[in-house]
């Protein structure tokens, strides 16, 4: 029997309006005006009922990193804790690490391939630029290799998705165009590069930026860096919308730049879902304190923060109109992984749903048409 979903606007993707939402098992069926006559109602109090939302930057969660000694029960730990606050699809996150954790981190991924939530992996490094290291560890950075580039390559035929973020400056035009034409998504980060080496890697087929301002090449008078030419082409940038690792007026001047193609990500860390007010990375020390995680020495690693945070700092702090604020947690990201039954309320797509008080705070989740929350 049908499900409808009744009591709150509707956000389908694109816009804010009147309706009743439609589950059939774990499609959408569609949106109605009205509760139809063989479907079960479920009333909701006001507030706006939205697409599962999609992080494509997930660190971490449920007290647990993700590294090479994640397992598949890991994994749906922390896929599990990110659809509490909101997240019903993301991209589990590998930062630096040496390639024996790489590969068995693939490994795992590709056993885990129909795990709720689950979208397949993105590995931030080791391919970066020790000069924009942020909090990964410089001694693990490193160019690509041949053998490097045919485990991504191998990688990418198997799991649903494989993003990775590298810097052009650790790696050659050709291998970008290698990794791209194997399925690979490849986001530009961790990169002093100049804007003819950013442009040369888009040309090759780079794809996005991954969290803009942060850990690149900066806009100056004459050079544009890699965040002046994410903002001047037509990659997508992806957003970490907590008000610290970028300031709300930024925010505004970049998304006045670039009005479709930005994605919000949380970037989060092991804390997600928890009360962890510190963690080991590395052999290092992470603290939480005040919505920040730092290094002892003060440099910001990963994000304390969810999409629903990302969105009220948008709407609130930035003045982004909340139909854009949504849509860059829900369409906006699940377009960048070529995922057209995420992000959005069309007939078929999957039912992922996360009812937002007018606050923007979660109050119910369905994940493949189950209440979840």
């Amino acid at each position: 029997m049908p499900v409808a979903l009744s009591g709150a606007q509707i956000f389908d993707g694109w816009t804010i309006r009147p309706g009743v939402l439609i589950l059939d098992g774990e499609r959408i069926e569609g949106i109605a005006d009205k509760v139809p006559a063989n479907a079960t109602e479920v009333r909701l109090e006001g507030g706006v009922l939205a697409p599962g939302l999609v992080d494509l930057q997930v660190n971490g969660g449920a007290g647990l990193m993700i590294s090479g000694q994640t397992t598949q029960r890991d994994l749906a730990a922390i896929c599990d804790a990110h659809a509490r606050l909101g997240a019903t699809s993301m991209l589990p996150t590998l930062i630096t690490d040496n390639p024996e954790a790489t590969g068995r981190l693939i490994g795992t991924a590709i056993a885990s391939k129909d795990l709720p939530g689950f979208l397949g992996l993105h590995l931030e490094g080791p391919h970066l630029d020790p000069r924009r290291k942020g909090a990964h560890e410089a001694s693990l950075i490193r160019s690509m290799t041949d053998e490097d580039l045919e485990r991504l390559c191998r990688a990418a035929q198997i799991l649903p998705c494989l993003m990775v973020t590298l810097a052009p400056e650790a790696t050659t035009t050709k291998q970008i165009e290698t990794l791209c034409a194997a399925g690979v998504i490849v986001s530009l980060g961790h990169s002093d590069c100049s804007h003819e080496q950013a442009l040369d890697a888009i040309n090759a087929g780079a794809s996005c930026a991954t969290h803009l301002f942060n850990a690149m090449s900066q806009i100056a008078g004459r050079e544009p860096g890699l965040a002046g030419t994410a903002l001047t082409t037509d990659i997508a940038c992806g957003l970490i919308a907590d008000g610290i690792h970028v300031h709300p007026k930024v925010m505004a001047l970049a998304l006045a730049a670039k009005t479709e193609r930005v994605f919000l990500v949380s970037d989060a860390m092991a804390p997600a879902g928890t009360d962890q007010n510190a963690f080991d990375l590395g052999g290092r020390r992470i603290l939480r304190c005040e919505g920040r995680l730092t290094l002892e020495n003060g440099t910001l690693a990963g994000a304390d923060l969810t999409l629903p945070r990302a969105i009220q700092v948008l709407v609130d702090q930035v003045g982004v109109p909340l139909e854009r604020a949504l849509a860059m947690a829900t369409r906006n990201p699940a377009d960048v992984v070529g995922r057209s039954d995420l992000g959005r309320f069309t007939t078929d797509a999957r039912a992922d749903c996360v009812h937002l008080s007018s606050e923007l705070e979660v109050k119910a989740v369905w994940r493949r048409g189950k209440r979840f929350v």
